[in-house]
C-alpha cells in the first residue's frame, strides 16, 4: 500500500487500485473507451476511482475497485468494488460515472499528461 492508502497493482496488461486486498467486485461494471496510444492506466484508473468514491460515498460499506487493462486499441475499465451493505441504485450510479462523456474526456486528458 502506498502512502495514499491505495493498492496499485500492476500486471502486463492491466492496472487495478483497490482500498483493501484482495480486490474484489461484489459490483461490477464495464466499459470499453478509445484511447490514443500512452495513455497511463495508472493515473486513468485513479481519476475513475475518485469520481466512483464521489458518486457512492454515501454507500454504507462500499470500498472501490478500479481495473483498467488494454484491448486492441481501446481500454477497457471495471468500476465497481466490495460492498458489504445493501446497493440500494449504486450500479446505476457506477454506469452514469463511467458513460458521462465529460469524465471520458478529463480522465483521457489528466493520464496523457501523465504518460
Amino acid at each position: 500500500m502506498g502512502t495514499t492508502g491505495w493498492h496499485i497493482l500492476r500486471d502486463d496488461t492491466s492496472v487495478t487500485v483497490a482500498r483493501h486486498l484482495p480486490a474484489r467486485f461484489d459490483l461490477c461494471v464495464t466499459t470499453r473507451i478509445a484511447a490514443p496510444q500512452g495513455v497511463s492506466r495508472t493515473a486513468l484508473a485513479q481519476q475513475v476511482r475518485q469520481d466512483l468514491w464521489r458518486a457512492a460515498q454515501r454507500l454504507r460499506g462500499f470500498s472501490p475497485v478500479v481495473r483498467v487493462a488494454g484491448a486492441e486499441g481501446a481500454l477497457v475499465i471495471e468500476a465497481g468494488g466490495r460492498c458489504d451493505g445493501a446497493t440500494g441504485g449504486a450500479q446505476a450510479r457506477i454506469a452514469e460515472v463511467l458513460e458521462s462523456p465529460a469524465n471520458r474526456r478529463r480522465w483521457l486528458a489528466h493520464a496523457g499528461r501523465r504518460a
